[in-house]
């Protein structure tokens, strides 16, 4: 048996074993759109925190970064910087602060879309049966070759500040959930589950492009697997273990920054009182269920495997091919929907005309908002909640970040 392959049936995130002596950290972003955000300003704030355990040169603190659709964007962005150590955490909210709604996708356009929502939808029209998605996203393509020095990943894998980087994207010409990875030694990634393949390849732009293509918004992208061509969509759609690659690549301990949010119960009951749900209403449900956040049922799973190790003896423990993983997870303690209606209006004014005839702008719609509302106000507003969010548990977050043994200075 492979030793990087469990026994069957293990577990989703198959807890196998690590090569290395001490523990590899992990760190796992889940997909969302403009809503992981929320992800550059809780990294910032781990940041800060670490400053005050770090010795004179801090280091970064991950050596195994996973991301999926748009987290998958803030882990490479990451990968790319960690040579600078915690200033990369800084890096990464800052490009936030700088990323506007054009940067990353445009509506088709049309002579007439500036002064008629009916040109505005003719160029939708025209946009869907063209390219099966509504919007171009070519822009996000410059923006990320402008912000991103992929050859400073290599780099940083050569030099033992990284260990691996995983992105996952979703086949559509298949339906396999795919995972490339880029690794410190270049061996073939030797895992494969039913539905769930992993193949070693540089992250390039474009595995970005397919990993964040939320479908029907963003075109599919091309990418070769198996020696031929497969269309890719949004990584998010079927993931059912998002742990999996990380612990797979080494992870011991892995923090993961989901963006899903508490019950949305108050933004509901207008959409009760109105009766039949509006298109927007029912395209950020569908949004919902594209990103359905599945990191606590892998969790779960994790937590139980480590405590059917715990009760085994020592000696059996040492012939299984697994490990306990350690896994502390970090979610919006706030509705994400309730800022995205409270920031809509921010958006240019051809989307905001057309999520406003789609009904997704108030109630329960907003959740569509939510996920393409790159705009100013919007982030700031999810970035200062991961913030709060970690401020709140740095305690929590120091003792599983922070070195054996460093205390922080308060």
């Amino acid at each position: 048996m492979d030793p990087l392959m469990p026994k069957a049936p293990v577990s989703p995130a198959s807890q196998t074993l690590s090569p290395h002596p001490h523990p590899v950290m992990g760190l796992v972003l889940m997909g969302g759109g403009a809503r992981t955000a929320y992800q550059a300003g809780a990294l910032q704030a781990i940041g800060q925190l670490l400053h005050r355990t770090a010795g004179p040169s801090p280091t970064f603190p991950f050596q195994v970064l996973a991301g999926t659709s748009a987290g998958a964007l803030n882990a490479t962005f990451l990968a790319s910087k960690a040579l600078d150590g915690l200033a990369g955490l800084d890096d990464l909210a800052h490009f936030w602060t700088r990323i506007r709604t054009e940067a990353v996708y445009r509506l088709p356009q049309t002579p007439l879309d500036k002064f008629s929502r009916w040109a505005t939808a003719v160029g939708l029209l025209r946009s869907v049966r063209a390219h099966a998605a509504a919007m171009d996203s070519l822009a996000l393509v410059n923006t990320l070759h402008q912000a991103i020095a992929l050859e400073r990943i290599d780099t940083a894998l050569h030099s033992g500040v990284l260990q691996a980087l995983a992105v996952t994207a979703s086949s559509y010409s298949s339906g396999v959930h795919w995972t490339f990875c880029q690794t410190r030694d270049g061996q073939p990634i030797p895992w494969s589950r039913p539905g769930r393949r992993a193949e070693q390849q540089p992250i390039t732009i474009e595995h970005l492009m397919a990993s964040s293509a939320i479908p029907f918004i963003f075109p599919s992208t091309p990418l070769w697997v198996d020696g031929g061509m497969e269309y890719f969509g949004d990584g998010s759609m079927r993931q059912i273990s998002p742990l999996s690659s990380a612990v797979h690549l080494g992870a011991d301990r892995i923090l993961a920054i989901g963006v899903s949010q508490p019950q949305r119960a108050s933004l509901m009951a207008p959409a009760r009182a109105a009766g039949r749900p509006s298109l927007g209403t029912i395209a950020g449900h569908a949004m919902a269920s594209v990103f359905h956040d599945t990191l606590e049922a892998d969790v779960e799973q994790i937590s139980r495997i480590n405590q059917a190790l715990d009760s085994l003896p020592e000696a059996v423990r040492a012939s299984l091919p697994l490990r306990p993983v350690q896994v502390l997870t970090l979610q919006p303690s706030a509705s994400l929907d309730a800022l995205a209606q409270a920031h809509a209006h921010t958006l240019p004014r051809p989307i905001l005309r057309v999520l406003e005839g789609l009904g997704a702008l108030r109630g329960s719609g907003a959740a569509l908002a939510s996920y393409l509302l790159f705009e100013p106000e919007f982030i700031a507003a999810l970035m200062a909640l991961g913030q709060a969010d970690v401020q709140a548990r740095a305690d929590d977050i120091l003792a599983f970040l922070a070195p054996a043994g460093a205390h922080p200075v308060r």
